[in-house]
């Protein structure tokens, strides 16, 4: 397992909310939706505004006329404000909880759209876990504030615009007054508020470490059970667990510090609001109930400030929470289809060309694994690729597969380049086996048809039938509707091996990728997989990566690489003969297979 990591230097950090203005683009489609729920919302606010003109009207007109007429009318007054209240909230409240649903689901779906296309090279870099985590706790979390949290501040702000605005209109003098204590309250809590918005991104970052580690260790439990590793990786979840912690209280206390800061300096303001309200009234330029009015506003407006600053650090939470998936979704594949891609030609034949090839791996760009190769394969030709480790077989499939770019010199599929392709159109030709086959979490018949719609039952079956994976797969309790298990743990590795097999077949592909698909298998295992094997590379092009014998001599060619470059060609009797690197790695490696050498 890796050490404890910090996050990257170069991550920004969330100093405003304009990432969550990037949503709005997701809002768009429902448009009308939104603008009720804006009218909800401006009625709402506007019936607790109207609150402060009732209680002006139930002072002056009802208490001070002793008129019980004045009193009814200034209930009624009150009751139609309170139902007209009503009614706006529930609008509002459902509206923008549907709004805000609908708005993170279509996120969701668009981040992993986009996460999908991306090509291998950005997943050599990316931490797998991190990804899962912007997916998942950072969606959850803009759930809320989009659904929610949005809400509530943009009615919080109309109360406070409203109830200035119904200051001015109930005394001028004293909203003046009022006015020129602002910036006493604003510069503490815009200066509390810069360190929580900071913190707030850094705490999402904690979170996203931790899962990125769980993710890992998960993936690896075999290996960390046996290896004893357990204690280690305890105390290293704990410190990411402790760190994002500390992370997230120093959030909390900050934004603590600034909600009792806020509330103490607005309401401290009030209490001389009502100091120089009680002075107006003493001197005859304001009757009671417009004091009672002001007074209302003048809590109206600090209340609204006070929530709003609690409300920023959630709002704050969310812009950070937005700015990581924006990132994801402004993330652009270095590997994509051309705008008019070319057709592969028909019927397939299986050309395989590279000419002048240097490759590096994004990760290493300064360390080339391919030199000047050059490499041509004639239609339904089954070459074998043999040489140390590093010498660059596996990169090979990877850019055939188009996963990656050479820096330099073409490849072509069938006269084709591959940069002319749809990377999607190349790839349904082309069927891989690797040394350890990937098992979804389903059952035989989904695993075996994958990648391929409209695939029959019995199609599925005679693919398991040739791959000598029926035999096994008929014996489990639900037969081929059996669920294998998480990556297949159900299964052995030549029964997986076989599945694999089963898959590569039912695609019918033209051209075949085999890494060293029997290396791990014991010797009935191999016999079996090297039966279906055999089947599976009648009359098509294939690429084998191997060192056992029984599959180097089923080939037409054996290629010998060594650091990047192809050093000899030939059949096993040729290369034998020329006591190179060939023959060297085979009597490693085949050291009592008297045949071999």
């Amino acid at each position: 397992m890796r050490p404890a990591q910090t996050a990257p230097p170069d991550r920004p950090v969330t100093r405003n909310l304009g990432p969550l203005l990037r949503l709005l683009g997701l809002v768009r489609p429902y448009l009308g939706r939104v603008l009720l729920a804006a009218l909800a919302l401006l009625v709402a606010a506007g019936s607790v505004l109207a609150f402060g003109q009732v209680i002006r009207e139930v002072v002056d007109s009802g208490l001070t006329t002793g008129s019980e007429a004045a009193l009814a009318r200034a209930l009624a007054l009150f009751l139609g404000v309170v139902l007209a209240m009503g009614l706006a909230i529930l609008v509002r409240s459902y509206l923008l909880a549907w709004i805000g649903e609908r708005v993170v689901a279509d996120l969701r779906r668009a981040v992993f759209d986009r996460v999908l296309g991306l090509d291998v090279g950005f997943f050599e870099t990316a931490r797998t876990g991190e990804v899962i985590s912007r997916l998942t706790s950072d969606t959850a979390l803009l759930q809320v504030v989009v659904g929610s949290t949005l809400a509530q501040a943009l009615r919080t702000l109309l109360l406070a615009l409203g109830g200035i605005v119904m200051l001015a209109l109930t005394s001028p003098r004293l909203t003046g007054l009022v006015l020129l204590g602002t910036p006493l309250v604003i510069l503490p809590l815009w200066l509390l508020g810069h360190r929580v918005r900071r913190l707030s991104r850094a705490s999402q970052d904690r979170i996203a470490d931790v899962g990125a580690y769980v993710d890992e260790v998960l993936h690896a439990i075999r290996t960390v059970q046996a290896f004893c590793h357990e204690a280690v990786d305890r105390a290293r979840y704990g410190e990411r667990v402790e760190t994002a912690f500390t992370t997230a209280l120093e959030r909390a206390r900050l934004g603590a510090l600034l909600s009792g800061v806020a509330v103490t300096i607005t309401f401290g303001a009030i209490g001389v609001v009502l100091w120089l309200g009680g002075r107006e009234v003493l001197a005859g330029r304001l009757s009671g109930g417009e004091l009672s009015a002001f007074l209302f506003y003048a809590v109206l407006v600090a209340s609204s400030v006070g929530n709003l600053s609690e409300l920023a650090g959630d709002l704050l939470r969310g812009a950070g929470a937005s700015e990581r998936l924006m990132e994801l979704l402004a993330t652009q594949a270095q590997i994509r289809a051309p705008a008019q891609p070319l057709p592969l030609p028909e019927p397939p034949r299986g050309r395989i060309e590279f000419a002048g090839i240097r490759f590096a791996y994004p990760a290493h760009p300064g360390v080339a694994v391919l030199h000047d190769l050059n490499l041509d394969i004639a239609p339904g030709e089954r070459v074998a690729l043999v040489g140390p480790s590093g010498a660059g077989k596996t990169t090979l499939f990877q850019l055939l597969l188009r996963f990656y770019d050479p820096q330099q010199g073409c490849i072509r599929f069938d006269g084709v380049a591959l940069p002319d392709l749809d990377p999607a159109a190349l790839r349904a030709r082309i069927a891989m086996v690797p040394q350890d086959p990937v098992i979804f979490a389903a059952d035989a018949w989904e695993n075996i048809r994958y990648g391929l719609a409209g695939v029959t039952d019995e199609q599925v079956r005679a693919a398991a039938d040739a791959a000598h994976a029926s035999e096994f797969l008929d014996r489990l309790p639900d037969g081929f509707g059996t669920f294998l298990g998480e990556r297949g743990v159900r299964l052995s590795g030549g029964q997986r091996q076989r599945i694999a097999i089963a898959r590569a077949l039912l695609r019918d592909p033209t051209l075949l990728l085999l890494d060293e698909a029997t290396s791990a298998l014991d010797a009935e295992s191999e016999r079996l997989v090297q039966l279906a094997l055999a089947g599976l590379m009648e009359g098509r092009t294939s690429m084998v990566i191997a060192h056992r014998l029984a599959t180097v001599r089923r080939v037409d060619r054996i290629l010998v690489l060594d650091q990047g470059r192809v050093v000899a060609s030939g059949d096993h009797a040729q290369l034998m003969a020329q006591d190179g690197l060939y023959a060297r790695l085979a009597r490693l490696q085949f050291r009592g297979e008297g045949d071999l050498v």
